[in-house]
């Protein structure tokens, strides 16, 4: 199964993102009022980075309260990981898991086209975990 099957239903005009220049106290606006976790960060229509809340963490440990002034840029995860559509759920969630992130842009032919968490893969795991089982108990039932 690839990443374009979990993203097939949603319009890429709907993912939440900012701007390099978006101050910092913005971006945990919109993070707290959409709870969501990241964001990624778009300069000219091309995705340059992610800003996580961890990222606002470390830097809130690092700079104290003024770090909140600052544009997102200053505090971004940069280069952004990314995948595209065509890549498998398996591959995504290998790749998160050894690169210790929850979050990544989709971009397709350098657009972006989706932002994915661990939560819709492992999800989308369990759904198909569960469909087989079930064929495997109807299976069953029928021999």
């Amino acid at each position: 199964m690839t990443i374009a099957k979990i993203i097939g239903h949603r319009d890429a005009s709907d993912v939440v993102s900012c701007d390099v220049t978006t101050p910092v106290a913005d971006v945990v606006s919109v993070l707290a009022g959409k709870r969501i976790g990241a964001l990624p960060v778009m300069r000219g229509g091309e995705v340059v980075g992610i800003v996580s809340e961890r990222d606002i963490i470390y830097r809130l440990a690092e700079k104290g309260s003024e770090c909140l002034n600052l544009p997102v840029e200053s505090i971004m995860t940069s280069p952004a990981i990314m995948v595209e559509s065509n890549t498998s759920v398996d591959d995504a969630l290998g790749l998160m898991t050894r690169r210790r992130f929850r979050h990544f842009p989709v971009v397709d032919r350098g657009k972006l086209v989706a932002f994915i968490s661990i939560g819709d893969l492992v999800k989308n795991k369990i759904d198909e975990v569960e469909h087989e089982a079930a064929a495997m108990r109807d299976y069953i039932q029928t021999v």
